[in-house]
C-alpha cells in the first residue's frame, strides 16, 4: 500500500476503532511477543468462544492499521478506495445502530516491529489482560538488542490496570521480569516449575502422525489435555497461556479442555500435509525467525519416520535480524547436524551461513543444496523425496517458501485451502 494512504488512514482508523471501543466496552485480551503470537491468539479465542462471545484478529492484523480493523470485524481496503469507504461505513454503522452480537471479548495480536508501535496502540486500546510469549532477536534490526525488543514488550504489561492480568511465559528470564513492572495480577506459565499453570509429560502422539498431549497443572489439580490437531510440543506453550486467561474469564477446566482438543494452528503453521510420493510436508512457512525455526527442527527430529525414510530441512532466509544475521543462521546450521537430519535445502542468499554451520557441525557437504528461489527448492526437492520422507519447509514470510510446499503437496489443487498467502493480493 503507498505510505501516503497509510499516512491518511492511520488517523481514521484509529478514531473509528476507538469510537466502536467506547460504544461496546468489550474486555480486550492483548497477546505479543517475538514468536508464537497468532497461535497463542487463537487458542485463547477458541478457549473463551465456550463461555462467551469472542473476537480475534483475523489473518495478521497486528498492527496499526490492523488492530483497528479487527476492532471494527472487518477486512482490509487494500488499495481500493471503495473498499476503504466500507470499512468506515462499517464502523460508523457499529457506532450509530448498537449490534449485541458485537463480542464481548476481543482477543487482539499487538505486533512490534519498531520502537513506539506498543505505545501507539496502547494510547487507546484500553486492555485488561496481556500475554507475552517470548523475546527473541526477531525484528532486532530496529532494536539493536534483546534487552531494547524486552522493554517495548513490557509496555503492554505495565499500562495494565490493577483489576487486569498479566500472563507470563515463566521458561523466558526476559518475560518473567515484567512481572516487576505491574499493578495488575500475574499468572506464570510454561514447563518452570514454579510456574502458577505448568505442562508436565508433554509428548507428541499416535505414532507421530501428529497431535500432542500434556498434563496440565494448577493449584495441585491435574486435567489430561489432547491436542489431536497440532503439530510440534512448543504449540504447548499457547495451550497453557490460553488456560491461564481462561482461568482468569472463570472459564471451566472441562471447557478449557475441550477447547484445546478442538485447537487447530492456521495454514502455514506447523501444518502437517500429505507430500508427492508417499512422503509427508512440515508447513511452517508463514513466517521464520531463530526461535520459531528451532522449535520446528526439533518437531522434525521428534516425529517418527521409518527406519529407511530420511527426514529434509528446506529453510529460508531468517530477515530483519541486523548483526545477528551472520550468527543466527550459522546457529540454525549446527542444530541441523546435531539433530541428524538427513538432508538440508536452504533458500536465500543469508540462509548459505546455515549451510555453512551445519558443514562445520559435521554434515556432509553431498547432503547439502542451495538455492536462490524457493519453487526451484521445490522442484528439485520433488525428485528427492521418497516414500516416509518428512520435509519441513519453513522461512521468512518474504522468501515465499509456500510456493516450495506447492510444488510437492499431494494436493496441489487444494493451495488456496491449505496454504498460507494464496489471495490474490499475494499472487
Amino acid at each position: 500500500m503507498k505510505s501516503f494512504l497509510v499516512k491518511l488512514l492511520r488517523p481514521l482508523l484509529r478514531i473509528h476503532a476507538g469510537l466502536v471501543l467506547k460504544r461496546y466496552r468489550p474486555e480486550i485480551v492483548a497477546v505479543t511477543g517475538s514468536v508464537g503470537k497468532t497461535s497463542t491468539k487463537d487458542a485463547i479465542y477458541e478457549v473463551l468462544s465456550t463461555t462467551y462471545k469472542t473476537g480475534r484478529s483475523e489473518k495478521n492484523y497486528n498492527n496499526e492499521l490492523g488492530v483497528p480493523l479487527s476492532i471494527i470485524g472487518v477486512e482490509t481496503g487494500g488499495s481500493s478506495w471503495v473498499g476503504w469507504v466500507f470499512v468506515f461505513f462499517k464502523a460508523w454503522k457499529l457506532v450509530i445502530r448498537y449490534n449485541h452480537n458485537y463480542p464481548k471479548i476481543l482477543v487482539l495480536e499487538m505486533g512490534v516491529d519498531r520502537p513506539g508501535d506498543l505505545d501507539y496502540l496502547l494510547n487507546y486500546v484500553p486492555v485488561k489482560v496481556a500475554v507475552v510469549t517470548r523475546v527473541a532477536p526477531v525484528h532486532i534490526e530496529f532494536f539493536e538488542t534483546l534487552d531494547r525488543i524486552a522493554k517495548e514488550k513490557a509496555i503492554l504489561v505495565k499500562r495494565l490496570p490493577k483489576s487486569g492480568l498479566a500472563v507470563l511465559n515463566a521458561d523466558d528470564e526476559e518475560v518473567i521480569k515484567m512481572s516487576k513492572g505491574t499493578k495488575a495480577k500475574v499468572l506464570t506459565f510454561g514447563k518452570n516449575p514454579k510456574a502458577d499453570i505448568r505442562a508436565e509429560d508433554i509428548k507428541h502422539i499416535d505414532g507421530g502422525e501428529g497431535g500432542v498431549s500434556f498434563k496440565l497443572n494448577r493449584d495441585r489439580e491435574t486435567v489430561s489435555v489432547i491436542m489431536p490437531r497440532v503439530l510440534g510440543t512448543h504449540l504447548v506453550q499457547a495451550a497453557l497461556s490460553a488456560a491461564a486467561v481462561g482461568h482468569f474469564f472463570e472459564v471451566s477446566d472441562t471447557d478449557i479442555a475441550q477447547a484445546l482438543a478442538n485447537f487447530e494452528s492456521a495454514p502455514g503453521r506447523m501444518k502437517l500435509l500429505e507430500g508427492v510420493k508417499g512422503s509427508r510436508l512440515i508447513d511452517d512457512t508463514y513466517n521464520g525467525s531463530p526461535e520459531a525455526t528451532r522449535a520446528a527442527l526439533e518437531s522434525l527430529a521428534d516425529l517418527e519416520i521409518g527406519s529407511q525414510a530420511a527426514r529434509y530441512a528446506v529453510l529460508g532466509d531468517m530477515l530483519e535480524l541486523g548483526s545477528w544475521t551472520e550468527s543466527e543462521h550459522q546457529q540454525i546450521g549446527k542444530l541441523v547436524a546435531k539433530l541428524k537430519i538427513d538432508y538440508l535445502f536452504t533458500v536465500g542468499e543469508m540462509s548459505r551461513d546455515i549451510g555453512r554451520g551445519a558443514i562445520k557441525a559435521g554434515l556432509d557437504e553431498d547432503r547439502y543444496f542451495h538455492f536462490s528461489d524457493s519453487r526451484e527448492a521445490g522442484k528439485f526437492l520433488q525428485d528427492r523425496l521418497r516414500p516416509g520422507g518428512l520435509a519441513l519447509i519453513k522461512g521468512s514470510q518474504g522468501i515465499r517458501m509456500e510456493r516450495c510446499v506447492k510444488e510437492v503437496m499431494a494436493e496441489p489443487a487444494r493451495a488456496s485451502e491449505l496454504l498460507c498467502r494464496q489471495t490474490k493480493a499475494w499472487r
